[in-house]
């Protein structure tokens, strides 16, 4: 085996991506990989359909990335969304935008993205060993000289760190790759789930209401408890609030909207307590819906409000919405009062659960925080600590919102950091 070669660990999303284009640029790759297949997280992403990228222009895919997202600019001008694309037509995928702007390959397959990646790998010589595990990177005289694993060392000149973050780890990303970066001088930013379910205080409540998908509804999350905010929902200390599609579940809240807002949640949580409250009817404000309610009652006022909530709510949240108004379910309308209709409305608008916590990182579909920005070279992704070192993907503190982001990023900073490795062989 030649020393001079780089190595790449992890064979993911962006491992793969760095292992090709540093062969493809001349150098000599070893890619290890601890599981026995390649491409684990990529098969299960989009539900097994994979969310490649996204069709939003620069600056609105650089915001889905929060403030970090600034350090992105140079690896997306080097290889970006119509880049990947090209790349995957070449391989034989081809693609297609749904709603929200993502890019799924048009068979709905996962497997074929791997595919793809696989058959690169093999055109450009990519030696790739499975079922080896990468204990820590080797250091001497502050460049890398090799890895060692748990069948023994591996020279390198130049290693590629692409080990995944620390959620889905049945996929192999259990947060390798901080450790190994953590011991050769790099700082690690707090590891948090980020796009990950939300756990609540009033289990009951939730258990009662368990398997609900509520369509266009508002989410609005407050730093404070939930007897803290006012009869209507109004706060000064609104950490977030969107609309969209969320899921009641045994043990709190989830769904597309959940996610998108869970980061912001989990670290509001570090600075006190987090309740959230659901607008079931986001289209009306709260005297439109007394109206309405009115009208309802009046018209139909010989049914009893079990029946009336009918026309307003999915069956499994009648029961818990009458208990929580304090109207008995078997009143007749003609007899609900004023008094009685405008608390309805008021809680209809207003749904409010204390957040106990999110669910383990293992359960977050990514992870938040990872190897600091400001100890990497945006234009190269090389480390600024260790001559020879290179990452990419999640093992960095990038995070994004569901919408192909994600993987966009490990495949770019992947291609840069395989591109900058093979040339770091060449000096």
């Amino acid at each position: 085996m030649k020393n001079k070669q780089v190595i790449v660990i992890g064979a993911g999303a962006g491992g793969m991506m760095a292992a090709g284009r540093a062969a493809e640029k001349g150098a000599s790759v070893l890619l290890l990989e601890k599981m026995p297949t390649p491409g684990r997280k990529i098969l299960v992403s989009g539900k097994t359909r994979c969310n490649l990228s996204n069709s939003r222009d620069l600056e609105e895919f650089i915001s889905a990335y929060g403030l970090n997202g600034r350090f992105l600019y140079g690896a997306f001008h080097r290889f970006f969304r119509d880049d990947l694309l090209e790349f995957m037509r070449c391989y034989g995928v081809e693609t297609k935008i749904e709603r929200g702007g993502r890019i799924f390959p048009v068979s709905n397959n996962a497997a074929d993205v791997v595919g793809a990646f696989q058959k690169y790998l093999a055109e450009f010589g990519v030696e790739m060993r499975t079922e080896v595990k990468v204990k820590r990177i080797v250091i001497a005289d502050g460049k890398v000289i090799g890895v060692q694993t748990d069948i023994g060392e591996f020279p390198a000149e130049a290693v590629v760190v692409a080990a995944g973050g620390a959620s889905w780890p049945a996929t192999g990303s259990n947060g390798d790759g901080y450790q190994m970066a953590k011991e050769i001088g790099h700082h690690i930013v707090k590891l948090r789930p980020g796009l990950v379910p939300l756990a609540v205080e009033e289990v009951e409540l939730a258990k009662s209401m368990q398997g609900v998908s509520l369509e266009n509804v508002r989410l609005t999350a407050y730093l404070c408890s939930a007897n803290a905010i006012d009869a209507l929902g109004v706060s000064k200390k609104i950490i977030d609030t969107r609309q969209g599609d969320i899921m009641i579940t045994h043990f709190g809240i989830g769904g597309p909207l959940t996610l998108l807002m869970s980061l912001e949640i989990v670290d509001a949580l570090e600075q006190g307590p987090v309740s959230i409250a659901i607008d079931l009817k986001p289209a009306l404000n709260l005297d439109q819906l007394k109206l309405r309610l009115q009208r309802d009652f009046d018209t139909l006022n010989k049914r009893i409000l079990r029946s009336l909530l009918k026309e307003l709510l999915p069956q499994k949240m009648i029961e818990p919405i009458a208990i929580l108004s304090g109207i008995p379910a078997d009143k007749p309308g003609h007899q609900i009062n004023a008094k009685e209709r405008d608390g309805l409305a008021a809680l209809l608008k207003s749904i409010r659960f204390n957040i106990k916590g999110p669910l383990p990182i293992s359960a977050a579909m990514v992870t938040a925080g990872g190897v600091s920005l400001r100890e990497i070279d945006p234009q190269t992704m090389a480390s600024r600590l260790v001559k020879g070192l290179y990452f990419c993907g999640e093992v960095m503190d990038i995070d994004a919102d569901t919408g192909g982001f994600n993987l966009q990023a490990a495949f770019s900073t992947g291609y840069v950091a395989g591109e900058s490795a093979a040339a770091f062989l060449r000096l």
